[in-house]
């Protein structure tokens, strides 16, 4: 739900070229303002022809048909906030900042000058428009360690360089600076670095190996823009905005050939996803709660069945029963209603298997017995094991490591994400079944079938 300022919706443009591919430039940028709440509005630049791996053609639209289309968005909806990526030359930088200083929004300019192919996206002789004609209109610039070198005339190596970079480019005339970490190649954590009145700002957060990040600056300087259109200070617009951004890297879309791009969607799938999982979880226990014979199911220390959303990461991010479930006579009776967060358990199973298999999203835990495997076979359902007794001590030693550890074990013995994961137990653990699938209802049902063929 868009959430209003006064009596409209925030409006943010953007202000930069169209990616073909759909994972940068305008189309990352209208993601991010919709994911955020905010109404976004455009002003195409250029059109490109690319993909995770290449740009092929550029064809740029005249500077007055750019400068057009800021005006008649800004005279119409008004605007909060706008950002800029790709603008390529020494024309449309000009008309844009010439058309962005007749308003009073704030300009998030992202300094885009090489895609993440490699291809140049700002032609050499329009850097010195940029530096001279839109920096000082705007509010934050967002350059990255190679964009910022170039601004900065220095070679970064460290945060300490980062920022002193910043302060140089601060003085061409931005409000603030902030030189993102990404490819501060040394750096165990993604730190960025905040300039703003005469004070640094660190924002970091744990480092993300992984391919799919195209789209990163355009996502993260949208972002941005975003927060301030919501009217946020710059401060805790960038916060926000690494935030959203990491949340993004992290469950980027392993698609294409190339750098597959980055999920700015990822925050509003999983929010839109809460209501869905707790209903299903709910359904799934009034399920298990008619079955007949389901107590020969359960556990000594209680069965429980949970779902997670998509992208999961933490317990937080997955529904279950507090309490679990708990045998009464022949049946089963849930202490609580289901919550998010309360299964460490089969959180930790989830999260794990979940790397390697994003469907399997819900998790059932049964009493250990070759019957029960048996009709597991029956079905169908892949099935794999862990041995406790061969766990590593220092895996041991560390609380809640045991089950993910184990279910790459699981995983290794059948090269891939089982349906089924058992395990015999250890000194003080009983045996488990753990059985993994689309969702929770169908597990619960499953779980009535198998309760019905042993009973």
């Amino acid at each position: 739900m868009l959430k209003t300022r006064g009596d409209r919706a925030p409006v943010a443009i953007t202000i930069a070229g169209s990616d073909s591919g759909g994972g940068a430039g305008i189309q990352a940028d209208l993601k991010t303002f919709a994911a955020l709440g905010v109404h976004g509005a455009t002003a195409i630049t250029c059109v490109t022809a690319q993909n995770t791996y290449s740009v092929t053609a550029i064809e740029c639209l005249k500077p007055e048909i750019v400068r057009e289309q800021i005006r008649q968005v800004a005279e119409d909806m008004g605007i909060d906030a706008g950002k800029t990526g790709m603008l390529y030359t020494a024309e449309i930088i000009r008309a844009v900042a010439e058309e962005t200083s007749k308003y009073s929004f704030p300009l998030v300019v992202d300094p885009v000058m090489v895609a993440k192919s490699g291809a140049p996206l700002l032609k050499p002789e329009a850097e010195e428009a940029l530096e001279k004609n839109l920096l000082p209109v705007a509010k934050v610039v967002t350059p990255n360690k190679f964009e910022a070198e170039r601004l900065a005339k220095m070679e970064i190596r460290d945060i300490e360089d980062a920022k002193r970079a910043a302060e140089r480019i601060h003085a061409l005339g931005p409000e603030a600076v902030v030189v993102k970490g990404g490819h501060l190649e040394s750096a165990e954590e993604s730190v960025d670095i905040l300039y703003y009145r005469d004070e640094y700002k660190i924002f970091s957060a744990p480092r993300i190996y992984t391919k799919n990040t195209h789209g990163t600056g355009c996502s993260f300087s949208a972002a941005i823009a975003a927060h301030l259109a919501k009217g946020e200070d710059i401060v805790s617009a960038v916060k926000l905005a690494k935030e959203f951004i990491t949340e993004a890297i992290k469950f980027g879309l392993n698609i294409g050939r190339g750098a597959g791009p980055v999920n700015p969607m990822a925050h509003l799938y999983r929010e839109a996803e809460r209501y869905r999982v707790l209903r299903n979880v709910m359904k799934a226990k009034k399920i298990l709660e008619s079955a007949p014979n389901i107590a020969r199911l359960v556990p000594e220390v209680g069965m429980n069945i949970a779902m997670a959303l998509p992208y999961a990461d933490s317990a937080d991010d997955i529904a279950a029963i507090p309490g679990r479930l708990v045998r009464v006579f022949d049946g089963v009776k849930a202490v609580s209603e289901p919550e998010f967060g309360a299964s460490s358990h089969l959180a930790r199973y989830l999260i794990e298997i979940m790397k390697y298999d994003v469907r399997k999203r819900a998790a059932i835990n049964l009493r250990y017995s070759e019957d029960v495997l048996r009709v597991l076979r029956e079905k169908g359902l892949r099935i794999s094991f862990y041995n406790r007794a061969e766990e590593p001590e220092e895996i041991k030693r560390i609380e809640g490591m045991t089950i993910p550890w184990g279910v790459r074990q699981a995983i290794g013995r059948v090269g891939g994400a089982p349906d089924v994961i058992y395990h015999m137990g250890d000194v003080g653990k009983e045996p488990m079944i753990v059985v993994f699938g689309e969702d929770a209802i169908s597990l619960a049902k499953l779980a009535a079938t198998i309760a019905n063929k042993i009973g």
